[in-house]
């Protein structure tokens, strides 16, 4: 786990820059808020950023196109998974999470837990049905990976020169960003009564 101010501060530039301004776009479309980026381990550049699709196909959400975008790069221009940094706006689905593991992501770092943003959609609900876990979660530690909220790691530093509530400034200027670009997908939903498919139970 890396929570330097250095790289916390890039993660959200990486939001604020690459993911959001996409996902801003597409929501006009009726698609879902959720986005996702690579980036290198070694200087933190931006191997590629996408945003959700559902519109051309359900099961293209954030993290999912983003690993499409990652998968058509030249082999030449793609670094190995093990390489590189998975970033989502929110905290991974079962499809998502699983679609990470098989790609060979070993981290990911989420902004948005699933408690921030279970009044638009409970990802928990597929993990209590389908894997039996009453409530709703995963192991953040194992074999495969491992997932940290980046909200959390900004809270967990140690105040530095005003540095740490800036960073706590810009996670909630980008909350309500996308409590924002989330009302957008709800206008453009209903007005064009496009109908998204919802995983709806207890």
């Amino acid at each position: 786990m890396n929570s330097s101010l250095q790289f916390l501060d890039r993660l959200l530039e990486v939001i604020e820059k690459n993911i959001a301004p996409i996902t801003s776009e597409f929501v006009k479309e009726g698609n879902m808020l959720f986005g996702g980026a690579i980036l290198t381990k070694n200087d933190y550049a931006l191997v590629c950023a996408d945003t959700n699709k559902i519109t051309e196909w359900p099961l293209l959400h954030g993290e999912i196109s983003c690993l499409r975008t990652y998968n058509a790069l030249p082999a030449a221009e793609r670094p190995a998974p093990t390489d590189c940094i998975m970033i989502a706006t929110h905290e991974p689905c079962a499809l998502c999470l699983s679609a990470i593991t098989w790609t060979g992501f070993d981290n990911i770092y989420f902004l948005f837990s699933y408690a921030d943003y279970k009044p638009i959609f409970d990802s928990t609900k597929i993990l209590k049905q389908v894997f039996g876990n009453p409530n709703g979660e995963y192991r953040r530690e194992n074999a495969y990976w491992s997932s940290y909220c980046i909200a959390k790691l900004v809270d967990d530093l140690e105040e530095s020169d005003g540095r740490k509530k800036a960073l706590q400034g810009r996670v909630a200027a980008l909350r309500e960003r996308y409590n924002g670009i989330n009302k957008v997908y709800e206008e453009v939903t209903k007005a064009k009564g496009i109908h998204i498919p919802r995983v709806t139970g207890e």
